[in-house]
């Protein structure tokens, strides 16, 4: 009986009061192989939410990908008809080798897919098989095969995000859904007839991307090879050649990641123009001290205006962006309008360059102008002027901010914050003034070229000096801000625009040391641009 006791004694010590608990399980983690149950399906399914939403939070999104990819699998093997969760919706259905025409399925994400029957509406989401699927391309002569068609709903957590979508803030998948196609297992590639599967959404503004993508396990990303999209205002088809998951990508055109990269090309192209721009003021005041000339012609004082609104405005641009927009309002206020009045100095110069190339070029004779610099330099800083006084007046400048889709700020620096403001006063100006220097420059092109093919007949040598010609010219009435044009057109084109735009000053520097350095006699008579300078700045005098 002691030894009873004594023995139960140490179990009583062992067992009973010991705190010994089990430390509850982060199923995220996946250290164990789980089973495809209720219980193991609803706890998983929590991993769509917790990972990535909190900084403790540990998950491996590998396995929880490959453990979702595998599921469809499991419901073939099992032969289960539906699947009816709040994350998956599933239908395994029997389907004959040698049907006669397309099967369609809907795919509406609070459903059950199902087939829709010839006569029937067809559903805004929905998913087309073409009937070769069922045929031709699968192996042996079966006489059915078991099709999977799945809808999961992945959450706003890092599964099946992808590196490249949790890189670009506000990128995301349409409606957090993948819709998943499995035919006898296999998932075959190459189809001759596409599959085809719609996805409905509202209507997306401009800025936003739609893409069709399917998830490449390989990658463990999303990829768009096979895929073509066909976009519509409400709804969005995608055409794939071969069976996976598949998904509708939203990505804005500027997004965080995008917006870092522009500005910082921006900054660096400014930067290089300031210095550019610099030396052609310094060349600019060694020539007017070297050269009598120089003190009484128009064109190069013209130049120099162009040239020094430009670098104030790249310097105003850098200070603006390296400058913190949550500072005082009055600061913002006049960092937006100094921003403001040199880009429309730059705008009005730009105008003015034009408007004196159309007078040595086009109208050639009758330009005399009394007080004419005088007059164009009133015009050039002055009008800006009153365009700023008008525009503070009605209080429109303040903290300007670029929201993706999701509404998180991508941008925000100092500028405008009534954008009737910004419409009227710099894009409507920017299209005039550009529309008028673009008219110029295409004139002026047509009487180069026409006047080097009297001239040199076919000589290559004179065509190339008119090619550079234009293409100075070109700088200098602003041509490259019309690739502003082009934007909308897509990512590359912004990008083009960025890079090309703020080598503004570069590009005038090249053309201003080109015409007037270090023989501008010289220069002057191989490009003929100097020549018409020089003989309408005497007729003013």
């Amino acid at each position: 009986m002691a030894i009873a006791r004594s023995l139960g004694l140490l179990l009583f010590v062992l067992l009973g009061s010991g705190e010994i608990t089990e430390r509850p399980r982060n199923v995220c983690q996946f250290k164990e192989a789980y089973q495809y149950d209720t219980f193991d399906l609803n706890d998983i399914a929590k991993c769509f939410t917790n990972c990535g939403q909190s900084e403790d939070s540990s998950c491996d999104v590998g396995k929880l990908q490959r453990y979702w990819l595998n599921y469809e699998s499991y419901l073939l093997e099992n032969s289960m008809e539906t699947v009816d969760m709040p994350f998956v919706k599933a239908l395994i259905q029997n389907i004959s080798t040698d049907i006669s025409e397309d099967l369609l399925f809907s795919l509406i994400p609070s459903q059950i897919p199902r087939q829709v029957m010839q006569g029937e509406v067809q559903p805004t989401d929905r998913v087309r098989l073409p009937k070769s699927l069922f045929g031709a391309l699968l192996p042996g002569n079966r006489s059915a095969v078991r099709l999977a068609i799945s809808i999961l709903n992945i959450g706003a957590g890092d599964v099946f995000k992808g590196p490249k979508l949790l890189q670009d803030d506000g990128s995301r998948v349409l409606n957090n859904r993948m819709v998943g196609l499995s035919v006898g297992q296999m998932h075959p590639t190459g189809l001759s007839e596409p599959v085809e599967i719609t996805f409905s959404h509202q209507q997306q503004p401009p800025n936003v991307v739609l893409t069709c993508v399917f998830w490449n396990g390989a990658k463990g990303d999303w990829d768009s090879q096979g895929c073509s999209t066909e976009l519509g205002d409400e709804k969005t088809v995608c055409h794939c050649d071969h069976l996976t998951f598949f998904a509708l990508l939203l990505r804005p055109t500027l997004d965080r990641a995008t917006a870092q990269t522009l500005t910082r090309i921006s900054q660096a192209g400014c930067g290089v123009s300031l210095v550019f721009l610099a030396f052609t003021m310094v060349l600019y005041v060694a020539l007017r001290l070297s050269l009598q000339r120089f003190k009484s012609e128009d064109a190069p004082k013209i130049h120099m205006a162009l040239s020094s609104s430009l670098f104030l405005l790249n310097l105003t641009f850098l200070i603006n962006m390296g400058s913190s927009s949550q500072g005082a309002p009055a600061s913002c206020w006049i960092r937006a309008a100094m921003f403001h009045y040199f880009l429309l100095c730059v705008f009005t110069w730009m105008c003015l360059e034009a408007f004196h190339l159309y007078l040595l070029a086009i109208r050639v004779f009758n330009t005399y102008f009394g007080h004419y610099f005088l007059k164009l330099s009133l015009l050039g800083w002055g009008l800006p002027a009153l365009m700023v006084i008008g525009t503070g007046s009605s209080n429109s400048y303040g903290v300007y901010t670029i929201r993706n889709q999701e509404n998180r700020t991508t941008l925000e620096l100092c500028w405008f914050q009534k954008e009737p403001a910004l419409y009227a006063t710099v894009h409507g100006y920017f299209l005039v003034t550009f529309l008028f220097g673009a008219v110029v420059l295409a004139l002026v092109a047509w009487k180069v070229f026409t006047l080097s093919s009297v001239t040199a007949g076919k000589e290559q040598r004179q065509t190339w000096k008119s090619v550079f010609t234009v293409l100075g010219l070109s700088s200098l009435v602003g041509m490259t801000w019309g690739l502003a044009v082009l934007t909308p057109l897509g990512l590359s084109t912004i990008y083009i625009f960025a890079l090309f735009n703020s080598l503004q000053g570069v590009f005038i520097f090249i053309w201003f040391t080109i015409l007037y350095f270090p023989r501008p006699s010289t220069t002057a008579s191989s490009s003929g641009t100097a020549r018409m300078d020089q003989a309408h700045s005497m007729s003013h005098e």
